[in-house]
């Protein structure tokens, strides 16, 4: 970290030492997204709040919705001159006074709406933003955890998928996508996956029916779906949402994070859907476990974080895209 000292040269004042940290930042909500790396003076942790030492920034689709759409910014409560990205891992190195279940030295992730590619971050901790980082588990990993899990754990529930069930899931081989097909495995039901062709033996290995996404997805999912399709989740708009309909899904078991807050055939839309509180530490300790597994496409130093947000933005990710501080 860069220091300056407003003592200067004059030995009759007294020397004050300020640390500086990199905050990645956009001047105004607008695509093309125009970042900035600039130095800032360290936040510093006050009563109630923890500030943690970023390791790593997963990115979301959110991220660049938010930074580039001023109505989505708005509603997330985001306001131009802002920073990037959600999801972050790393150490917590400063507590303030009245703060328990998290100390000095303590590995965690979470999410820091609107300003989490920085090196140093300032919440006040809950359930809501920021968790133990789970032993055996990377920060890299972690990172790109907190928006991921939620909303995987939020569609399942919101459709109530069981054992017997037969679950059609859009966008799968996405981040959360990934989670969504193997939470759904786990819980017992078939999973019919959409993805490009090049992700099928991927899917498969994760106990999916891969099936191509575009025309003919209706005539596709009929042809391997046995007794029938019983309930589906959309994570990419609303094709799957309207191939599930076509299959005969009523609308309450048809959940989609990506069609407005009206998606079609009386779906659920599940993108303000409250997920358990406990989803992303759950998840996390289940990947920590080897149970879970969510690839991670390409990491990129906070330098390049152009890049990234390019490659997430191109919507062919297999799993997630990372910014390394």
């Amino acid at each position: 970290a860069a220091k300056t000292s407003a003592g200067g040269n004059d030995p009759g004042l007294p020397s004050v030492e300020t640390l500086m940290s990199r905050f990645v930042q956009q001047q105004e909500i607008a695509d093309p997204i125009v970042l900035e790396i600039i130095d800032r003076p360290d936040p510093v942790a006050g009563a109630g709040e923890v500030r943690v030492r970023v390791h790593a920034a997963g990115l979301n689709p959110v991220d660049w919705k938010i930074a580039t759409h001023p109505q989505a910014a708005a509603a997330f409560g985001v306001t131009a001159p802002a920073g990037f990205g959600n999801d972050f891992a790393g150490v917590v190195d400063e507590v303030g006074d009245g703060v328990t279940g998290f100390a000095v030295g303590d590995r965690v992730f979470g999410s820091a709406r609107g300003r989490a590619v920085a090196d140093h971050i300032v919440l006040t901790p809950d359930v809501s933003n920021l968790a133990h980082t789970p032993e055996g588990l990377d920060d890299e990993t972690a990172a790109t955890l907190w928006i991921a899990t939620r909303t995987a754990d939020a569609a399942l529930s919101a459709v109530g998928v069981t054992a017997g069930d037969t679950v059609l899931i859009g966008g799968a081989a996405g981040g959360v996508g990934v989670i969504t097909v193997q939470l759904a495995v786990a819980a017992g039901a078939t999973v019919i996956a959409t993805a490009s062709p090049a992700n099928h033996e991927f899917l498969k290995g994760l106990g999916a029916i891969p099936v191509a996404y575009g025309d003919g997805l209706v005539e596709a999912v009929r042809a391997v779906a046995g007794d029938g399709v019983t309930a589906a989740i959309d994570l990419h708009g609303t094709d799957t949402a309207v191939a599930a309909a076509a299959l005969g899904v009523p609308g309450e078991r048809i959940a989609t994070i990506a069609g407005g807050p009206t998606p079609p055939y009386g779906a659920i839309a599940t993108g303000g859907a409250a997920s358990a509180p406990d989803a992303p530490a759950r998840i996390a300790q289940l990947i920590a476990d080897g149970a879970v597994t969510l690839p991670i496409e390409a990491s990129f130093p906070v330098e390049r974080i152009d890049e990234a947000i390019a490659l997430q933005r191109g919507g062919h990710v297999r799993g997630k895209v990372v910014v390394t501080l």
